[in-house]
Formats: structure tokens, C-alpha cells, sequence
């Protein structure tokens, strides 16, 4: 599991750059911690999450996503939150490289928090 913390600038409107990997077949989840730039925690309350990768970003045209992430806030007045898979759902993803968003909303107000690159690494030997 790997533990990434975020500062995150609303006014910059810029995501942060965050690369993860994902092992087939089994579970997958990161933690995020969300600060402010003075390093206060970004209050996450009231805000819905989604987050999803695919195989690559398409230019005038929607991309299919390959996986949406499950988004849980563990506790959204520290800023903190999850996006995870399961290994049912890391089976079927092909080994190769992805990109990925993860996106919050509250009313009118939209953020992308963090954006980057997913390694799918398989197996390289099986279970007898």
C-alpha cells in the first residue's frame, strides 16, 4: 500500500504528479493525505470523489476507462482518502503502462488532486 501525500493548490488548478503500480491479481489501494500550501490539511468535507484509469488519454474524444477506482474518504476534515481495486478487478486489467486521474467535487467546485502514470506489473511465475 503506498501512502502519498498531496500539496494542493486550488487556485493553481494544477494536479499533482503521483506514479503508482499495480500487481495483477492482487489487491491494490493508496492512501492520500491532502495539504494546504501552508501545510494545514485540506478539509475534505462534503466533497464526492472518483478516480480512473485507462490505457491512454485520447485528444477530442472520450477515453474508455480500463478501471474506476473505488474513492473512500477516511476522514475528509484531515484531508485523507483511498482509491483502490480489488483483486477481482486487477485480474483483468493487461500488464502494461496507464494514466490516471483522481477528481473531488463539492457543489460547483471541481478539483483534479492528482494525476500520473500506473504500472500493471503480471506475474512472472505461477503458483503450482
Amino acid at each position: 500500500m503506498a501512502n502519498n501525500t498531496i500539496t494542493f493548490d486550488p487556485s493553481a488548478g494544477v494536479a499533482y504528479g503521483v506514479n503508482l503500480t499495480i500487481y495483477k491479481g492482487a489487491d491494490f489501494r493508496s492512501t492520500f493525505q491532502v495539504k494546504n500550501n501552508d501545510g494545514t490539511n485540506f478539509n475534505l468535507s462534503g466533497y464526492t470523489g472518483s478516480s480512473q484509469m485507462t490505457k491512454s488519454v485520447s485528444v477530442g474524444s472520450t477515453s474508455v476507462a480500463t478501471a474506476t477506482f473505488n474513492v473512500g474518504f477516511t476522514s475528509a476534515t484531515s484531508g485523507k482518502f483511498n482509491i483502490s481495486l480489488g483483486s477481482t478487478q486487477t485480474r483483468n486489467i493487461s500488464p502494461g503502462r496507464y494514466v490516471y486521474d483522481i477528481l473531488v467535487s463539492s457543489g460547483t467546485s471541481f478539483y483534479r488532486l492528482a494525476e500520473g502514470n500506473i504500472l500493471v506489473q503480471g506475474g512472472i511465475s505461477s503458483a503450482p
